[in-house]
């Protein structure tokens, strides 16, 4: 969907992309992570020209995108920044409608799918004909979500989206954008600086470095089989925590004690440990049922969690 080839991009006697080449298949999400001035946000602007490469090919569809109309790559492009970029003296409907009026689309058409995505990313309606300087950073950063996603763009390049957000907010928009079906569909090409919210988010992460690529893999790759010293280093101090966000129930399956459950119904088994661990320090359960793709359940507490953890993390470092 998304390949890069032998991308360099140098400012004067500053090369802020050296010899860059990935590939990002069809439905997949890709983080851009590294240092600050490591090249990751040129990388992704060079993928829509917003920065023109002074080397290699960038290939959408096996189409090189220097050999397209910018207005209309961009236009099948979605782009979400992290300044969001709203309009000011545009209502927010006017903002979400930019590229279908650009596109010519019918009127209705447009509003029609404007109410469908206000609903689906949690937003009210009476906020349509209001100014962007009258909603809060979540909503605006929503909104700016809904403008990148009412054309249904295959390709979605996502600039630190979520990093002008508070904490609480950030994490509450990170899970919408796990679980929106519109995303679902998108080959995604994500900028982050923060290492956990790259780990929640990718299927693969491209770790950056002075415009070089360090290591591509699964977070459980990068976590666990670190190529180089940097791509260890890297993660140093979040090693316990990111182990929580990529480590899921179904890894630990045979290291839970064999507590079967009564219960017919169970937890999707590819629930992280955080997310298991989340459920239980909320209070609700003091214990969470899971089954399996066989119809195997068990009945898990905080301790048998900790201690199955505990052993996997313990043999994958061995192996």
């Amino acid at each position: 969907m998304v390949e890069l080839q032998n991308v360099s991009k140098t400012y004067g006697k500053n090369v802020a992309v050296n010899n860059v080449s990935f590939k990002v298949e069809e439905g997949e999400t890709m983080v851009l992570l590294g240092t600050s001035g490591c090249g990751k946000t040129t990388t992704l602007k060079m993928i829509n020209r917003l920065v023109e490469p002074d080397g290699g090919t960038i290939l959408l569809n096996g189409s090189d995108v220097t050999q397209q109309n910018t207005e209309q790559l961009r236009r099948g492009i979605g782009y979400v920044m992290q300044n969001i970029g709203l309009f000011p003296h545009y209502t927010i409907e006017e903002n979400i409608a930019v590229v279908p009026n650009l596109l010519k689309w019918d009127k209705k058409i447009t509003l029609n799918k404007i109410d469908e995505l206000v609903d689906k990313l949690h937003l009210p309606k009476n906020i349509l004909q209001q100014l962007p300087d009258a909603l809060s950073g979540g909503q605006q950063q929503r909104v700016g979500l809904a403008r990148a996603l009412i054309a249904d763009p295959a390709i979605l390049l996502m600039d630190e989206p979520f990093g002008a957000l508070d904490n609480v907010t950030r994490s509450s928009i990170q899970q919408e954008f796990k679980n929106l079906e519109e995303l679902k569909r998108k080959t995604i090409v994500m900028v982050t600086h923060d290492v956990l919210e790259a780990f929640e988010l990718a299927d693969r992460i491209c770790l950056m470095d002075k415009g070089r690529i360090m290591q591509i893999g699964t977070p459980k790759e990068l976590l666990f089989k670190p190529e180089n010293d940097f791509a260890e280093k890297f993660l140093d101090g979040q090693r316990l925590a990111l182990a929580f966000k990529v480590i899921q129930i179904k890894d630990i399956w045979s290291n839970l004690p064999d507590n079967k459950s009564a219960e017919m119904k169970g937890l999707n088994v590819d629930l992280s440990i955080w997310e298991a661990m989340e459920k239980l320090r909320s209070g609700n359960f003091n214990e969470l049922n899971f089954k399996n793709p066989k119809g195997e359940t068990k009945k898990v507490n905080f301790e048998d969690l900790t201690k199955a953890f505990n052993q996997h993390t313990n043999l994958v470092r061995h192996e």
